[in-house]
């Protein structure tokens, strides 16, 4: 199943992960460290914490700079795109707006990741490569991709036992990421 078709499928808790996911492993571009969205995370475990939803995500935005005007001048692509992912989260976890977030995340960590892969992407775009046509795609963004599906399906298969391990998931890439921008960062000198 491509990655379009799974966001079409998610519910909102899955929808959620998804989108937090994506946030999570480009947190490092904004400078956040490990835990400054466990709070997040920790409200898709139950249902209590949807409601306060809207006010964890205020205090990740406060702790990020992620509210008002993100756009700073110098930044580059892969910055303003995380970026604008922490500032589209929405206030409310309703079906309809955790599923705009989650497909607009996916495509923004997808973009980020194609930006900071040293290798070439063959796809004119990243729609091709969430649609499930993959020849040629470059292996941070193939990378990318199977952390994205691989949320949504623990989320879809094991429903809140499946947070844990996809937590993980995102863990993992958040460390790839970091690599990646490092060695960037020392190369550009």
């Amino acid at each position: 199943m491509s990655l379009v078709e799974l966001i079409g499928q998610a519910d909102e808790r899955g929808l959620a992960a998804s989108g937090l996911a994506c946030l999570d492993r480009c947190v490092s571009l904004l400078g956040g460290d490990d835990e400054v969205l466990r709070p997040l995370w920790a409200g898709l475990a139950d249902d209590a914490g949807a409601a306060e939803w809207g006010e964890r995500l205020e205090q990740v935005r406060g702790k990020l700079g992620g509210g008002g005007e993100f756009e700073a001048e110098g930044e580059d692509q892969a910055v303003l795109l995380a970026r604008r992912m922490l500032a589209a989260a929405p206030a409310e976890r309703s079906v309809a707006e955790v599923r705009v977030w989650a497909d607009a995340c996916s495509v923004a960590a997808l973009r980020i990741h194609r930006l900071l892969d040293p290798l070439k992407d063959a796809a004119d775009s990243v729609e091709a490569r969430r649609e499930g046509r993959t020849e040629g795609m470059s292996p941070l963004v193939a990378a990318e991709l199977r952390r994205q599906i691989t949320v949504l399906e623990l989320l879809a298969g094991h429903g809140t036992a499946g947070l844990r391990p996809a937590l993980e998931v995102s863990t993992e890439g958040r460390r790839v990421l970091r690599a990646v921008v490092s060695r960037r960062s020392r190369r550009r000198g």
